[in-house]
């Protein structure tokens, strides 16, 4: 008799995304448990409850609690989705795009530097408009776009003051004409699942600053990005962002592994939630 998998599900809040998730978990008649991130703890002397989890996915809206928990889980020998590795890429955009370099991987150009003095002259190379970005936040939050020197030293200067971790590392990015879109594509093992243009007047596109979604057919070259960008990072369950420049055409901007899919899934028109906990499944069995 084949053992009966239970699964656990981590999160902050049950946003339409865990919703979905854990309709398709009881439409399936899986066994799972939904565990709040903030109401849980590890005891590193008692690993035992933890792995009475066949598996865990993990939809943590805080990318540190999110991380540490996966460490933990995975310490404890308890398969996660994604695993605490992937987690750790996708969390940093400045490790994103190094280990998106080590994989010859196309992207914009970007530099990173540690003090406001060495960021500026960073700056200045590229010439303006850049983009700064911290290494880590999502939501298109904390964005700047810098049109020139005097904004550049503003805006240095106060992230400088911040002081936070957040704020000391200064990841410089080139700023590109985008045609009014970026390409969202989601990930799910070897398979690009769906593809999605997030469209906007404003040059951050993200749906959750107000862009809107429409569906984009997977071409060869979108796959192959895709699926590139989904081995560098370590695989699994993820989302990658493609931006469209006017000179070099596509590039990678960003992978995400805990991403939201309320507007994708509806524009796709797939089950996104239920591939995702198929997935999820199968890592549970393949241990």
């Amino acid at each position: 008799m084949q053992k009966r998998l239970r699964i656990g599900v981590l999160y902050s809040r049950v946003r339409v995304e865990e919703k979905w998730i854990f309709g398709a978990m009881e439409k399936r008649g899986i066994d799972y448990e939904r565990l709040d991130d903030r109401a849980i703890s590890f005891d590193l002397d008692n690993p035992a409850p933890w792995r009475a989890f066949d598996a865990v996915l993990e939809r943590s809206i805080s990318y540190t609690s999110g991380l540490y928990a996966l460490r933990m889980l995975n310490a404890f020998g308890v398969p996660t989705v994604n695993t605490a590795a992937v987690a750790e890429v996708c969390g940093d955009k400045l490790t994103t795009s190094a280990m998106l370099a080590k994989a010859g991987l196309p992207q914009p150009h970007n530099a990173t530097a540690f003090t406001p003095e060495a960021a500026l002259e960073a700056i200045e190379a590229f010439g303006y408009p850049v983009v700064l970005k911290p290494v880590v936040g999502s939501w298109g939050r904390l964005l700047a776009k810098i049109n020139d020197r005097d904004a550049a030293e503003a805006v240095l200067e106060h992230k400088a003051t911040l002081g936070s971790v957040q704020h000391s590392v200064f990841y410089i990015q080139e700023y590109i004409e985008k045609p009014g879109r970026d390409i969202r594509a989601i990930v799910i093992g070897e398979r690009v699942l769906t593809a999605m243009y997030r469209k906007s007047e404003h040059w951050i596109t993200n749906t959750a600053r107000g862009g809107e979604g429409e569906l984009c057919p997977i071409t060869p070259e979108i796959e192959s990005l895709c699926l590139g960008a989904a081995k560098a990072v370590g695989g699994g369950v993820l989302a990658v962002d493609l931006v469209e420049h006017p000179e070099k055409g596509m590039l990678i901007n960003e992978v995400n592994h805990t991403m939201e899919f309320h507007t994708m899934q509806p524009v796709s028109g797939i089950d996104i939630a239920d591939e995702i906990v198929a997935f999820t499944m199968k890592v549970a069995s393949d241990q």
